[in-house]
């Protein structure tokens, strides 16, 4: 990505750029190397995610709107979307199977979930159908929440460029002539991680967590909760309220300095990805993946908006979809730092 960016010449759409970071991470940890064939499934991708984060007539009409949403096309679009990735699935698992296979030094997720289909007892195994759900998951799961993470992160950092300058200082100071941020180097650059958790408490990738069930009757804010009612949990609400922030619309990083709230779901004012057995799966990865890829942006460039664009111009608003994303794309002028 650095390369390609490094060719531009003018301003570039960094949420596609992301995207694509994002999509090939996630191919390669999950399925191996890239092909060609995971480059056709990219546009499949998308079109998936665009589906499957707009209103169809059956979220508003659950007995008849498949109706209409046959007639519109909508329903044969996201079939067709999920014919394609399922017959994908398949033939990367019958490549995995193969005994002729070279396999590579470090395994991927398909080979890790093969090896526990064989090693398996019990009658409740994992089969090859959930081996491509749980593919489904990390594809629709991974890939948009951390290109949405990313492209909040770079906005709301070229709209205060005083803290992007401190932390490309810190990047940069830590770093010195290396060419480049690796995963070692991460945990040495403290301000980078206030930033990204600065971003997650005001964007966290879905306003809302999965639905939970009471377990026992309780009583918040004086609304009764009775056993088993489903609640929602709205995380984007919680970290803009200012029953638990000093100023919870601004974005200032520093509010985490010295302090021990993380977003591993122990402070229930944080809960960006969720809390207890029901916690983002994929949170780690996810985390490895935004952060090395912003310390690598930030040290490689500086970054300015268009020509004429001043910062009180960029689009702050949000699109709901299976993450709540930047409604329109971040343009940026990247300038290589020697």
């Amino acid at each position: 990505m650095i390369k390609s960016i490094s060719e531009s010449a003018g301003p570039l759409n960094l949420t596609e750029k992301l995207f694509s970071l994002t999509y090939q991470i996630t191919c390669r940890v999950a399925l191996g190397k890239n092909d060609e064939d995971r480059e056709l499934l990219y546009e499949f991708v998308i079109e998936a995610l665009n589906l499957l984060g707009s209103l169809s007539a059956t979220d508003i009409f659950p007995y008849f709107g498949w109706i209409i949403d046959k007639f519109t096309g909508f329903s044969s679009r996201l079939g067709k979307c999920f014919s394609v990735f399922d017959a994908f699935y398949q033939k990367v698992i019958n490549e995995h199977l193969d005994p002729k296979r070279k396999k590579e030094e470090d395994e991927d997720i398909i080979d890790v979930l093969l090896g526990l289909r064989t090693n398996q007892s019990g009658a409740a195994g994992l089969t090859i159908s959930h081996i491509k759900g749980l593919l489904m998951n990390i594809f629709f799961g991974g890939v948009d929440t951390s290109t949405s993470t990313m492209t909040w992160a770079m906005t709301e950092l070229v709209r205060k460029p005083e803290t992007m300058k401190k932390v490309q200082y810190e990047i940069r100071n830590c770093i010195g002539k290396k060419g480049k941020v690796e995963e070692s180097d991460i945990n040495q650059l403290q301000y980078l991680k206030m930033v990204v958790k600065e971003t997650l408490r005001l964007h966290p990738p879905g306003t809302l967590l999965g639905p939970r069930e009471s377990m026992n009757h309780c009583n918040i804010n004086g609304y009764d909760i009775f056993p088993k009612t489903r609640v929602m949990v709205n995380v984007w609400a919680i970290g803009r309220s200012s029953e638990y922030w000093e100023n919870p619309e601004e974005f200032f990083p520093e509010r985490f300095m010295n302090k021990s709230i993380d977003f591993r779901g122990q402070d229930f004012e944080f809960l960006p990805f969720g809390s207890g057995r029901r916690v983002c799966p994929g949170m780690n990865m996810g985390l490895a993946t935004i952060e090395l890829a912003l310390a690598n942006l930030l040290y490689s460039f500086n970054w300015e908006l268009s020509i004429g664009v001043v910062k009180e111009d960029i689009n702050m608003d949000e699109q709901y979809g299976v993450t709540v994303c930047k409604k329109f794309p971040l343009h940026l002028v990247p300038i290589k730092h020697n």
